[in-house]
Formats: C-alpha cells, sequence, structure tokens
C-alpha cells in the first residue's frame, strides 16, 4: 500500500484523533463543504430553472426564430403576407438544428361584451401549429381543433377570463376594423380553453384562433400568413442560427431572435448568472477556508508525528502528501453529504413544488422552476473539489518549517 495513504488511513482511522481537540474543527470544515455544495446546487437549479421557463414562454408565442417581411413594422399585427410557397417551409433543410417552421399571423381586435371591452391580439394558427408549450399552459378545458376547416373556437388566457368573467364554453364578439374609416367586421368566438403561461405582458393581450379568420379579415389568399415561427433544438445556439436562417431566406424577408425582439427581458435573465457565479465563487471560498483552518489545527495537532516522520527519513513533500490525502478524504465526505442533501431538495421541489415566488407576476412563474442536470453537478463536484485542494496546497507549505527536533519536543 502507498505510504501516504497508509498514514493518511491511519490519522483518520485513529479513535485518538476522533477524540481529539480538533475533531469539532474538522466536522465544521466538513459541514461548511455540505452546506456550500446544496447552496451552490440550489442557485444553478433555480437559476437555470428560471432562464429555461421564461425562454419557454416566450419562444410558445413567438417561437425561437420569427421570420417576416423586411418593413418598418414593429407591432404584433401582420400587414403585409409571406407565401407558404418557401424553399424552407414545412422544412428547413438548408439549415441544421431547426426542429420546426410555422405559418402563423396576426390581427388587432376588441372584445366586445354587454358591459366592458377588451384590446386583443388575434393569433391566428394553422394545422402546422405546435401546441407543446400550450398544454402545459392549459389551466381549463382543451386546446382548439384547427386541423379540419375554419371554426369559431378560441383559446383565451386565464388573464382575460378573469377579466371579462369568461368560462369555457362562453361565446363573445370581436370586433375588427382596419381604420376609424371602415366598417367594422365582428366575429363571435366560442371559449375552447383557458391557458395561463404566468408572463402577464404576452397573456393580457394573445388569443389564438384559426389561421383562417386572419387570411379572411385580411383578404389573403389560403396560401398565405403573416409571419413564419422556427423552432430550433438547442437555444445556445440561437444567434448562431438566426444568422444562418437570415443567410437562406430571400432577400425581402427579415430573421429576428426572440432575444432581439424582448432583449429586455432576456438581459434581465443574464443577471441570474452573474448572481450565480458569485454565489458559488462566495460558497467556495468560505469552504475552503474552512478546510485551511481544519488542515492547520490537524497539522499542529500531529506536529510530533511529523517529526518522528522527517527523523525516519520521510520528505517534506511526503508528509504533505499525507495531509493533502487526508484533506481530500474530508472533502470528498463534505461532497458527498451536500450532493445528498441538495439533489434531494431540488427532486422535492421539482415534484411538488413547494416553494413559491411571493409576487408570481414579476417573475412570470409561480412555482420555483428546478433544473436538473448531470452536466453542472459533475462540474460543480469536480470543480470544488479542485479548487479546495490547490487552496490547501499553499497552508501545507508549513509543515517544511518544522524541524524534526523541536517537533519531537513538542507538547
Amino acid at each position: 500500500m502507498n505510504f501516504e495513504l497508509f498514514i493518511a488511513k491511519r490519522i483518520i482511522g485513529n479513535k485518538a484523533y476522533k477524540n481529539s481537540v480538533s475533531a469539532p474543527i474538522i466536522k465544521i470544515g466538513i459541514a461548511a463543504i455540505a452546506i456550500g455544495i446544496v447552496v451552490m446546487l440550489i442557485a444553478i437549479a433555480t437559476g437555470l430553472g428560471l432562464q429555461q421557463k421564461i425562454r419557454e414562454k416566450v419562444s410558445a408565442f413567438n417561437g425561437h426564430i420569427i421570420i417576416d417581411n423586411y418593413d418598418t413594422n414593429v407591432s404584433d399585427e401582420s400587414q403585409i403576407p409571406l407565401s407558404l410557397d418557401q424553399d424552407f417551409y414545412p422544412e428547413f433543410t438548408s439549415v441544421e438544428g431547426i426542429r420546426h417552421v410555422q405559418g402563423t399571423a396576426s390581427k388587432f381586435g376588441v372584445i366586445r361584451t354587454e358591459v366592458n371591452t377588451e384590446g386583443i391580439v388575434i393569433k391566428g394558427v394553422g394545422s402546422d401549429y405546435d401546441w407543446r408549450y400550450f398544454k402545459d399552459f392549459l389551466v381549463e378545458g382543451r386546446l382548439p381543433d384547427f386541423t379540419e376547416k375554419l371554426n369559431n373556437e378560441i383559446l383565451i388566457s386565464r388573464y382575460i377570463a378573469k377579466r371579462l368573467e369568461f368560462k369555457v364554453d362562453d361565446k363573445f364578439q370581436v370586433v375588427f376594423a382596419d381604420d376609424l374609416q371602415s366598417i367594422p367586421r365582428i366575429i363571435q368566438f366560442k371559449i375552447a380553453g383557458i391557458y395561463n403561461s404566468g408572463f402577464q405582458e404576452l397573456d393580457e393581450k394573445f388569443c389564438l384562433v384559426h389561421l383562417g379568420h386572419i387570411q379572411r379579415l385580411n383578404r389573403w389568399k389560403k396560401d398565405e400568413v403573416g409571419n413564419f415561427e422556427v423552432f430550433i433544438d438547442d437555444f445556445s445556439e440561437i444567434e448562431i442560427k438566426g444568422n444562418e436562417v437570415y443567410e437562406y431566406i430571400p432577400s425581402l424577408m427579415n430573421a429576428t431572435t426572440i432575444i432581439q425582439k424582448y432583449r429586455p427581458v432576456f438581459e434581465w435573465i443574464k443577471i441570474f448568472d452573474n448572481n450565480t457565479s458569485g454565489i458559488i465563487a462566495i460558497m467556495i471560498l468560505v469552504a475552503g477556508i474552512n478546510m485551511i483552518t481544519a488542515l492547520l489545527v490537524l497539522i499542529l495537532e500531529r506536529t510530533q508525528m511529523i517529526g518522528v516522520l522527517k527523523a525516519l527519513g520521510s520528505s517534506n513533500w511526503t508528509i504533505r502528501k499525507v495531509f493533502l490525502y487526508n484533506a481530500s478524504y474530508l472533502v470528498g465526505l463534505g461532497l458527498l453529504w451536500g450532493n445528498i442533501i441538495g439533489i434531494s431538495l431540488l427532486f422535492i421541489q421539482n415534484q411538488f413544488g413547494l416553494v413559491k415566488f411571493p409576487n408570481p407576476e414579476q417573475y412570470y412563474i409561480s412555482k420555483i422552476p428546478i433544473y436538473i442536470s448531470l452536466d453542472y453537478i459533475l462540474l460543480l463536484n469536480i470543480g470544488t473539489f479542485i479548487i479546495c485542494m490547490l487552496m490547501l496546497i499553499v497552508p501545507s507549505v508549513i509543515i517544511s518549517k518544522i524541524s524534526p527536533v523541536k517537533a519531537m519536543r513538542f507538547d
């Protein structure tokens, strides 16, 4: 057996050591590592979870990349139609990593009831629409069926339903007018379902109907839409894919990523990365300082043993490795307990959502979301272990300053 490992195991397993003065300090060091890992896991999991949920909510209403006409229109209303006869529709084969392409169109309207009116954006979607996000948002009723012929079903938000006291299967009229001089057109819709994305900026205005209504209101052909929504496989490549899509579409079309369209929102969620990085740095520093203290106390307590080993011919580096092996065991023990506690808490929150935001409208979600991935868990543990061990190399230099003669007389 390796000499350093043998001595380290003897130190760790010695009952006298476990009952020594250094034992409480060692336990505090292990606890600091464990608490640090728990805090870092929670910070990363909640930060990534919140970013992912917000991205999903914005993507549900816009896709990841929006292809529309190159004009000065910055509103949510589609004005100039695009033909569905495009090389990139229905499959965008020119760019890798494109998951889905769908055609949509939007138009402003006003909900009219006997006592209230409410301005909304009617979004027309067709049989190619990807409902995966709205399946999660649905809170009442069902999703509309737009795979067949034109129908008057509509999906509204819970925000609008509460304001206008609507329920599933209720009917209401929406008034459309291109300008003040034109005769308004009225369509009666029936509520098929009610959704709640938690993103009030979008919930307060978007309702989903059959694409045919927007085509008829705008006098478009059946193969014309207002824009194309493109979904990609990997959101981290959205800027790259946005540029690639722009290069392959016709020159009169523009490609805009949701990061460009909702820049304030995405700038805001970037702050979470800075906060998480700060928490990780502080926790690793605190854990490292505690382990340095524990190592120094351990060295002080084992001064006589160090003197004996030096007298027997052991080098300073050999003795330092004994204590570093011992410290690595203690760090590993702290990491083990920290992961057990931290990952258990994350799974509980992910399954039951016990902890909620006090102001859900501020964070666009009610329950604190959790994102669990083996990648960041392994990187966090490996990084913490390496940094702690590097921090412990410096204080272990004190061993080389210990004189064998004085150490064996030390009491």
